[in-house]
């Protein structure tokens, strides 16, 4: 069996996509039940098809440099070239849009729908592509992936995919590379930390409000901002921690690798992750599995998601943020509480069940094919 897999988001700095599809890489190449098969890792990078992939008792992998800017235009005619001419029985696009002018059965990984259900945070002519070209792609493929209940009801609506072509499957956070979590708690440090790209639905700007009320009461206290802003308008956050008298308390960087990372969970007091609208949010389970205690926008994807491993707070509210912040860098019964429960959120999510999971839905399309 031959899988051609889109492997775009390995580039560069990878981050949300890219780390899924690299544990996803890592375990079936691992497990023996993937034996046989050959993936076909689809490049524009160079660097990235120069390089030998590690190998196991599963899955061979290989690479094809595809070469191209690896845009839209790439995808809908070089990859598709490519993926015609690979002799493939499937194909595995892992974020939202799929080469389309091919008869190879498609499986794509769906992780949200924000593009669809609020086109209000996106640029109108990204807004247009990316919706247009997702559902296309959703109704194109044998098998659309996604994170949560809530997703599946929301690629239904706004896509049109029937529920019974739509499989959900969790994310999780033991990542095979990653040193293991501390074992300790995280030391009660008067530092608020984010993780993850900067968009509208994650309400970075209410963040910061709640960081300035919550120095009145811990004045040492300060935010450390990782990810990428991409909010269009952009938010101008610089400017807005300076006008709440916070431009001393807020630093922001658009990247970390994996090691510095790790160390910035390390050495949080709490984390915080303010978003109204996600497939599932990864992040604050990272978190969690460093035992930070962590607080975010009270939503049913984040119930869902989280459980009780998670300090709730309404939309809106500043000060509500402010409080749970200062709860849990002050009050150590609440904190212990937190993290212990952040321990049992965590347990439930597992990458070899994830990776098992997507495996199982590639095969079942690859069969179509014969």
């Amino acid at each position: 069996m031959r899988i051609g897999i889109d492997t775009r988001e390995l580039s560069g700095r990878p981050t949300g996509v890219g780390r899924y599809l690299r544990e996803l890489l890592a375990r079936w190449q691992a497990a023996p039940a993937c034996a046989g098969t050959e993936l076909v890792l689809f490049t524009p990078d160079t660097r990235l098809g120069a390089s030998v992939p590690a190998h196991g008792p599963g899955a061979r992998a290989t690479w094809q440099v595809v070469p191209g800017a690896g845009g839209t235009v790439w995808e809908q005619r070089d990859l598709a070239h490519a993926a015609r001419t690979a002799g493939l029985d499937a194909f595995f696009a892992p974020a939202y849009t799929a080469p389309l002018f091919t008869s190879v059965p498609l499986v794509v990984a769906m992780h949200d729908v924000s593009f669809a259900a609020h086109p209000e945070w996106y640029a109108w002519r990204h807004g247009v592509r990316l919706r247009r070209l997702a559902r296309w792609s959703a109704r194109r493929a044998h098998a659309v992936l996604t994170l949560t209940h809530f997703s599946a009801t929301e690629i239904e609506r706004y896509l049109g995919i029937s529920a019974e072509r739509i499989h959900v499957i969790p994310l999780a956070v033991d990542y095979h590379d990653a040193a293991p979590a501390a074992v300790e708690p995280a030391p009660m440090t008067p530092v608020v930390l984010f993780v993850g790209s900067i968009f509208e639905r994650r309400h970075l700007p209410l963040l910061i409000e709640g960081v300035a009320l919550a120095r009145r009461a811990l004045p040492a206290l300060h935010l450390e901002i990782i990810g990428e802003n991409r909010t269009a308008p952009r938010q101008d956050l610089v400017a807005l921690a300076r006008s709440l008298g916070a431009e001393d308390a807020v630093r922001m960087r658009d990247y970390l690798p994996d090691a510095a990372l790790e160390l910035a969970y390390a050495g949080a007091g709490v984390f915080a992750f303010l978003s109204e609208y996600e497939g599932f949010g990864l992040t604050p389970l990272e978190a969690m599995r460093h035992r930070v205690p962590t607080v975010v926008l009270d939503t049913p994807v984040a119930r869902d998601v989280y459980g009780d491993g998670a300090r709730y707070v309404p939309a809106g509210d500043a000060a509500a943020v402010a409080d749970a912040l200062v709860a849990l860098l002050t009050d150590r019964a609440q904190r212990t509480r937190q993290i212990a429960a952040g321990d049992a959120a965590v347990r439930r999510y597992r990458w070899d069940d994830a990776a098992a999971a997507t495996w199982a839905a590639i095969a079942a399309a690859a069969g179509t094919r014969s």
